[in-house]
């Protein structure tokens, strides 16, 4: 029975790795924030949960003796939060969480980084062997900093050091790209500024398939792998779906990226003088992510490790929008 502690474990995608695990067998301890009521839906699952916080050291000593594997999914995950706190949970609690790991002798550290560590580039088709590439955004910007870090422990220290680099991930229990979106096509506030975005879907799913394999091939070891659903779709047909799934009308409006941008960057200078706690309709994040058309291979894992998409996206889609539909619809905007 291996021992697995999992950071971030109310998140959604933390949330699942608990629930994989503990289907597979293994002894789960979480790292759950001091307040929040989530932890106590853990413990009744038989979860040892351990309240701390990755900006502590001392709180992620205990949660990580014995552990054979710790997968790391604690970080800021919306792109609308004070800088300071990207830099103190993001790379400081990656600090932290590398310093524990490796004192406890965990067996593999297995980090949830993100596609966007490659940057933006449409000139080339994306894989595990380009640089990271900076944004100019916190979100992606500390991610970069943060795998730095771990990779840095894995050189110099021989930290068991594995990447994962999801794109769009979706599925029941989402809490950020799906209902975003469902929000503002219910709400008649979504629009476009590139014709033809593309999306790489990532069902939760594959991505806990491919995570699983990663904590027991000795292959994965010092490698990151990119992973997705194994096809694209448009910005527009993703959206068109989610608007038939919840009797939406579909989004059809349009504008220039320049004026979307402008009115981005106009958006968060007014939330920061004005000290707005909700998040502004559109970020320069979402302008700039909402607008590629950036192809990703997922080669590597399906060369390395012999793996490939165990959900289709047209199925991982449809139980998404099933799950969608049994959500409240007026209180979908949480990021």
């Amino acid at each position: 029975m291996r021992k697995v502690l999992v950071t971030g474990a109310t998140g959604f995608i933390g949330s699942h790795i608990v629930t994989t695990c503990l289907e597979r067998g293994d002894a789960v301890a979480a790292l759950v924030m001091q307040g929040d009521t989530e932890g106590l839906v853990l413990e009744k699952k038989g979860v040892e949960v351990f309240y701390g916080d990755v900006r502590k050291y001392k709180s992620l000593e205990k949660a990580c003796e014995g552990r054979d594997v710790v997968f790391h999914c604690a970080a800021v995950a919306t792109d609308w939060a004070p800088k300071k706190l990207f830099l103190d949970v993001t790379v400081g609690g990656m600090e932290n969480i590398c310093k524990a790991s490796l004192k406890a002798g965990v067996k593999r550290f297995i980090d949830i980084s993100t596609s966007d560590v490659f940057g933006l580039r449409e000139d080339i088709t994306i894989d595990e062997t380009l640089p990271l590439r900076f944004w100019k955004e916190p979100y992606p910007d500390s991610k970069i900093m943060a795998e730095k870090i771990a990779w840095k422990y894995h050189r110099e220290h021989g930290l068991p050091v594995s990447m994962v680099y999801p794109l769009w991930v979706y599925g029941p229990g989402d809490k950020t790209f799906v209902p975003l979106l469902a929000d503002a096509i219910i709400k008649k506030e979504m629009i476009f500024w590139q014709r033809g975005a593309i999306v790489w879907p990532t069902y939760i799913d594959n991505l806990m398939d491919l995570l699983m394999i990663i904590s027991e091939d000795d292959r994965a070891v010092g490698n990151g792998y990119l992973v997705h659903d194994g096809i694209s779709v448009t910005l527009e047909q993703f959206c068109s779906g989610i608007a038939k799934a919840v009797n939406a009308v579909e989004v059809n409006t349009y504008i220039p990226y320049a004026a979307a941008y402008i009115a981005a960057f106009v958006m968060e200078v007014v939330w920061r003088l004005f000290r707005i706690e909700s998040r502004p309709l559109l970020t320069t994040y979402t302008v700039k992510n909402l607008h590629s058309r950036m192809v990703f291979s997922i080669d590597k894992a399906r060369k390395e490790l012999d793996w490939k998409p165990v959900v289709s996206f047209q199925l991982g889609f449809g139980e998404t929008m099933r799950w969608l539909k049994t959500l409240d619809l007026s209180e979908l905007k949480q990021k």
